[in-house]
């Protein structure tokens, strides 16, 4: 896992999690490889890593990628990293996550937003800062009520990624209970959004690489 997506998920459990609580977190593109969100969790959460193949990490295997063998309404927290890119129908798994969730229950996603090809099989996806709010109104139109809390596009940290980070709330009734932002922790990001404000924060057009080879080139297209 990259240094910017451990920096992310880490904030995002010291922002989000109560310490001492014995939650149940679930994540999904579990396996180890340089990195895992576990060693960051609270301590007291009982920790369960799925993913499409077994390796280190990974608690339960996916015979369906798109059915969790858990229980409505069964989970605390769902944590997801580097994986979504992968997942051809990734808002099947979208409404998947949020049947599992109990009503106050949080998604925690992140994604790149730009970066290399990579197939683990596959490589579909990159995510842009409307990409939790889409997934908002998907979920909506099947029955659910989610809101999106805050998202935002993270600056790369000694690696070619920009994550995309977006945490939702299952039920838009319990936003309250999630008073506290990862972006009020943050020095620096962009085309951020919060749940109840209007608008982008930080708005920035080109992606972090494209800016650096307009500055570089001082050609206003890069090398177009």
């Amino acid at each position: 896992m990259h240094p910017s997506a451990l920096d992310n998920g880490g904030l995002f459990f010291d922002t989000y999690l109560n310490a001492g609580e014995a939650l149940t977190v679930l994540d999904i593109g579990a396996q180890d490889v340089n990195g895992s969100l576990r060693a960051l969790a609270p301590a007291a959460c009982r920790y369960v890593g799925v993913d499409f193949a077994p390796g280190r990490g990974v608690d339960v295997v996916l015979d369906d990628p798109y059915r969790l063998p858990f229980a409505d309404q069964s989970i605390d927290a769902v944590v997801s990293s580097s994986c979504f890119e992968h997942v051809e129908m990734f808002w099947l798994s979208f409404n998947e996550i949020l049947r599992v969730l109990k009503p106050p229950g949080l998604f925690y996603l992140n994604a790149p937003s730009n970066g290399d090809f990579h197939r683990y099989p596959v490589d579909c996806w990159r995510f842009y800062p409307d990409a939790g709010a889409a997934l908002v109104r998907w979920a909506v139109r099947s029955g659910y009520r989610p809101a999106l809390l805050e998202s935002f596009t993270a600056y790369q940290k000694l690696d070619v990624w920009s994550d995309f980070v977006a945490v939702f709330v299952k039920d838009e009734a319990q936003v309250a209970r999630h008073p506290r932002r990862m972006l009020d922790r943050l020095d620096r990001y962009m085309n951020g959004r919060r749940h109840g404000e209007q608008g982008i924060l930080c708005p920035q057009e080109h992606p972090e690489d494209g800016a650096r080879l307009r500055r570089l080139t001082g050609h206003p297209k890069g090398l177009g």
